[in-house]
């Protein structure tokens, strides 16, 4: 578990990219890199927050917004459900095809919200061939790829949580990755705890692999339950993100098939956070119109689901922000209920 916090994520030297292309495409080399590189180790923390406690009901927002090309318009689009945590996968941060902006800082910026960001990649090259057409230069000014929590209230601690450290996508173990996307790094999980009016309520942003089978993501979801459970024993918990339910599975499969669903709910977690429907769409990056998936969920444990829905990603001229669209939920913490029941 990563816990170190900072202002800024250390950029990768020249030095470190030579020995990053020089090094072998194995585990145990991958594993190296990781340790050494600052970035893929700590919780970057900066925005500023609107008030000091959340109420005792509020939003909770799930969204893989795929690099987070439109950040501005990504925030404005959350208007109507006006959420007050958010959880985001897939936000660049200095890469050419978004600018080179943090796009979870202009994000936070433009809600009025704190942020917690982690690196989930160090991207090496500038992503595949419609990715291309979106890139400002020829170069990363940073290269990172990662997760998110957007937050009205402070954070009262942060952590990271590596779901992988073996280099899925950079040693040579699986002929169906996409050589164009050359990256160090692996799936991962930001966890915080924010103060509500019912106290303290750990909120999760997850993103399970992609291009792996029921067996990976579930073993994945188990060490993510564990570390919630280390950093915030008895604690109300919501987990919300892209779990890739369904993803690079047989035909005759679906999301229905993940043996996840069934341990998170050994474990008290509910699943009636998340909207019935698909949460993908076509994108300007990924124009698959024959791609409808249900990838995207909340879960929660200790707390109550007032209402939830899904959010298009299209925007009122029909413009896709994302292939993903936005899954949201209204809580409230479960000890409220009961007491305003007495």
């Amino acid at each position: 578990m990563i816990t170190y916090q900072t202002s800024e994520l250390p950029q990768v030297t020249k030095a470190q990219r030579a020995q990053i292309k020089q090094a072998p495409r194995t585990a145990e080399a991958h594993r190296e890199l990781l340790a050494e590189l600052p970035a893929m180790n700590a919780v970057q923390v900066g925005g500023t927050a609107q008030a000091e406690v959340l109420p005792a009901s509020f939003c909770v927002a799930a969204w893989n917004v795929e690099r987070c090309l439109f950040p501005k318009e990504t925030a404005a689009h959350l208007g109507p459900i006006a959420p007050q945590i958010v959880l985001l996968s897939e936000v660049d941060h200095g890469m050419a095809r978004t600018a080179q902006r943090h796009t979870t800082e202009v994000m936070a910026n433009a809600l009025g919200m704190t942020y917690a960001y982690g690196v989930e990649f160090h991207e090496l090259d500038l992503g595949g061939q419609t990715e291309r057409a979106y890139c400002s230069d020829s170069f990363n000014a940073l290269g990172w790829h990662g997760n998110a929590i957007l937050s009205a209230v402070p954070f009262e601690k942060t952590a990271m949580i590596r779901l992988d450290d073996h280099g899925h996508w950079f040693a040579n173990e699986d002929e169906n990755v996409d050589a164009q996307q050359p990256r160090v790094g692996g799936r991962m999980a930001i966890l915080a705890i924010v103060q509500t009016q019912a106290g303290p309520l750990c909120v999760v942003s997850t993103h399970l692999e992609s291009n792996a089978d029921v067996a990976h993501r579930h073993g994945q979801l188990a060490i993510l339950l564990d570390a919630i459970d280390a950093f915030a024993l008895n604690m109300p918990v919501l987990i919300g993100g892209d779990l890739n339910t369904g993803n690079h599975l047989p035909p005759k499969f679906d999301w229905r098939d993940e043996t996840l669903f069934k341990l998170a709910e050994e474990r008290g977690y509910s699943w009636d956070f998340t909207a019935d429907g698909p949460t993908t769409r076509p994108s300007l990056i990924t124009p698959h119109p024959d791609r409808v998936m249900k990838l995207d969920w909340i879960a929660a444990r200790g707390l109550a689901c007032l209402d939830k829905g899904i959010l298009s990603s299209l925007t009122v001229d029909e413009k896709p922000l994302s292939d993903h669209d936005c899954a949201w939920c209204n809580v409230q913490n479960v000890r409220v209920g009961a007491a305003e029941s007495s």
